[in-house]
């Protein structure tokens, strides 16, 4: 057979230096062999010993020989050429496809064969010179090509569009005996003394896995950081990391109905906050601006798109990067080029600005001004102080309603 002859070949080459070639059905494996060629016929599992023991063979040479010696360095050569042949026997098919859709995972095929990487479903490492591999474009799931019709866990991307919500209590255990003393994912059976698998504690969904679906991975906790403020990673099992990677940019997490009481204690919070309603008041001035539009101003705010439609809701990015301090840095500078946009380098937005109708003083006001406040009806803006001092209603609500009663009478 095939193998036999690679192996006794290997065998006896390794530990003569030469042979005589005097079969046709003998093969050399040195560099004249092409080696990544597709193996003829089909392998039982002895051809894979055989090949196995003479690799041992090869690996015990190569620590006998003279260190940096030609020798050694040829039987090395052998040991990788040994390997190669031994899995392209464990994986005979190469034409795999570029694309492939399992449980709502869509695979697309590594080309890199440099990056090592541990695939996702067996936990040992993947090979890419020699191995083919799969990503999942949705949860960035990686796997053998050859573990993939083994995958049970559908593709949480899925889970992400159809439930973007996070679980927001903190570890909600509920006990081995619960899950039956099992993997909550592959139903493994595990135990907290190891035996025959260690449990894991999963700090997102409170529940225990396995040490394949676990592996001790760490990442913030949302709940935490609501109720605690609390931004410390917790291990993980591997499906809550991916879900909570691909949910840390959307801006599901509504703090004053949640939890309010954190603006009393946040200082950060409450400084977003306010140049996030500046903000809103700004957009109005910005959609009706030919110079604004054509500078695209509104752009700077892409990767937090929400910031311009409402100021109540948060993704967890922005949490964290409001306790890091990135998030006021970057947010002070923006409202500051939309401020000096409106009041000082158009004349457009310029002339929308207000004047006090209660003591007619001063310079033109903006509702985004720190010292103006704005009426709830009719949205004019006063000076603060005159706005508090004064037990009169709105000017403008009085004009306006007015105005209206004036309408109806010539109607009747």
């Amino acid at each position: 057979m095939f193998c036999s002859d690679v192996y006794a070949e290997a065998r006896s080459e390794l530990f003569s230096g030469t042979r005589t070639h005097s079969s046709d059905r003998t093969m050399d494996l040195g560099l004249a062999e092409d080696h990544f060629s597709r193996p003829m016929g089909s392998f039982v599992a002895s051809d894979i010993e055989q090949l196995k023991l003479a690799i041992e063979e090869c690996k015990k040479l190569i620590l006998e020989l003279p260190e940096h010696s030609e020798r050694q360095k040829d039987t090395v050569v052998k040991l990788i050429h040994l390997r190669l042949k031994l899995q392209e026997l464990k994986d005979p098919e190469e034409d795999e496809p570029n694309l492939r859709i399992l449980l709502e995972h869509r695979f697309s095929k590594e080309k890199s064969k440099s990056v090592k990487q541990t695939c996702d479903k067996c936990s040992t490492i993947i090979w890419g010179l020699i191995q083919t591999w799969y990503t999942c474009t949705g949860c960035y799931y990686r796997c053998h090509s050859k573990c993939m019709n083994m995958i049970t866990k559908p593709c949480v991307r899925s889970k992400v569009s159809h439930q973007s919500e996070y679980e927001l209590s903190i570890c909600p255990e509920i006990g081995l005996d619960r899950q039956d003393y099992r993997c909550a994912e592959c139903r493994t059976p595990i135990s907290l003394r190891g035996v025959p698998s260690e449990a894991r504690q999963c700090d997102y969904t409170g529940q225990y896995y396995c040490s394949t679906c676990h592996w001790n991975d760490t990442a913030i906790v949302p709940a935490r950081v609501i109720h605690n403020w609390e931004f410390e990673p917790r291990k993980v099992c591997r499906s809550s990391m991916r879900y909570l990677a691909l949910m840390i940019p959307r801006p599901v997490l509504k703090l004053k109905e949640i939890n309010p009481l954190l603006f009393n204690f946040v200082e950060e919070l409450v400084e977003i906050r306010k140049l996030r309603q500046d903000i809103l008041l700004m957009k109005p001035y910005f959609i009706t601006c030919k110079e604004a539009m054509e500078a695209r101003l509104l752009l700077q705010l892409q990767d937090r798109q929400h910031f311009v439609e409402n100021d109540d809701m948060y993704s967890l990015q922005d949490l964290i990067d409001i306790s890091s301090g990135r998030l006021s840095c970057s947010l002070t500078e923006i409202h500051t080029t939309f401020a000096k946009h409106i009041k000082l380098d158009c004349e457009r937005c310029q002339a929308k600005g207000f004047v006090c109708e209660l003591c007619k003083e001063g310079d033109i006001l903006f509702p985004f001004d720190s010292h103006t406040s704005v009426c709830h009806e009719c949205s004019a803006v006063f000076h603060r102080d005159c706005y508090y001092d004064n037990s009169t209603t709105c000017p403008r609500c009085a004009r306006m309603t007015e105005r209206k009663q004036d309408d109806d009478v010539k109607d009747a």
